[in-house]
């Protein structure tokens, strides 16, 4: 038995009937979203189809239908258009421009604000990374004086983003020896790769920093190899969504862990990609994630995302999200402010 475009338009329109209240699809109710244009008795014959195809369920014997993990799977790949920021309404287009316009640029402080505020206006969590590059390295080290005992080292990568860590020196540590840390960080340590930061060239920085000084120097290599960082904002949204709360836990634990959670929410391409829950591993019954993938110039690339239901409301959320990614490339870009 094959989907044809009847079929289609029927689990289309079972998708976002369902979304809307979370109770089983009926054919009374399909026929009037269909302005009685097919009969009861034509639309359970459909409906029939589509559960022996597996792309709907039946809760209870005397129940309506609603779409499997199959399903949604099919609607997501063959159903849904590719949601076009033009699509917008324009009062969430301006909205989502003000938000942007109240952001610090800096993209430390520009990701979780951003994805604070898309998670506040879609009732869903959201997630997003800061943007990294393959060949992303330190550009430039200062090392600044913070009272007696603390160094804050600041790092300007090759983007033009900057990192910071504080390290503590029991010893003391002087104006001097901060200026003479620089030197020697800029001299030892810039551009080079994560992955060529050996034993021994960090043995030799320790060595003619002196031992005493050694943690500005272990400061400096956490931040030559930082990678992307991930954050999850608006959880407290799936602890309100009865098929989604379970997973809370799980979800948790993966953004406990900068690199699980940058692969979860890593979108394929340049397309919105969705991945539901059931596909993960752990498996996160009756979650679906959304992700884009964000351009912030210089080559420098991140991910955001909507993380909820597998019944959240595609054909209204896809296009925040997509739009959300721009907004964010372009004001890490210094665009469109």
């Amino acid at each position: 038995m094959a989907m044809d475009a009847r079929k289609q338009r029927i689990l289309e329109a079972i998708v976002a009937l369902y979304a809307n209240d979370g109770e089983p699809v009926g054919s009374g109710l399909l026929a009037n979203y269909f302005d009685m244009a097919l009969s009861s008795a034509t639309l359970r014959n459909e409906m029939a189809a589509l559960t022996k195809l597996g792309l709907l369920e039946q809760p209870h014997t005397s129940a309506g239908r609603v779409p499997s993990a199959q399903g949604y799977r099919y609607y997501l790949d063959h159903l849904i258009d590719a949601p076009k920021s033009g699509t917008l309404p324009e009062k969430d287009r301006r909205r989502i421009d003000d938000l942007f316009a109240a952001m610090d640029a800096e993209p430390e402080k520009l990701v979780p604000a951003a994805t604070r505020c898309l998670a506040d206006m879609t009732g869903c969590a959201a997630a997003a990374t800061t943007p990294q590059a393959p060949d992303l390295c330190i550009a430039h080290f200062e090392v600044v004086q913070v009272g007696r005992y603390s160094a804050a080292v600041l790092a300007v990568t090759s983007a033009g983003g900057v990192r910071t860590r504080v390290a503590r020196v029991d010893t003391g540590l002087t104006r001097d020896d901060a200026a003479n840390l620089a030197q020697l960080l800029n001299r030892g340590l810039t551009f080079v790769a994560p992955q060529d930061l050996s034993p021994m060239l960090m043995a030799s920085m320790v060595l003619a920093a002196g031992q005493r000084l050694a943690p500005v120097i272990m400061a400096a290599q956490a931040l030559v190899t930082t990678g992307p960082q991930a954050c999850l904002e608006g959880a407290q949204y799936l602890a309100k969504m009865a098929d989604v709360r379970q997973n809370l836990g799980t979800l948790l634990e993966i953004f406990s862990d900068n690199e699980a959670a940058t692969e979860l929410i890593r979108p394929e391409g340049n397309k919105i990609t969705a991945t539901l829950g059931c596909d993960l591993d752990p498996a996160m019954p009756g979650a679906c994630i959304v992700s884009k993938r964000y351009l912030a110039g210089g080559g420098l690339t991140g991910s955001v995302a909507l993380i909820g239901s597998t019944r959240m409301e595609y054909e209204r959320l896809l296009p925040i999200l997509d739009y959300f990614a721009a907004r964010m490339g372009q004001s890490m870009a210094g665009q469109g402010q």
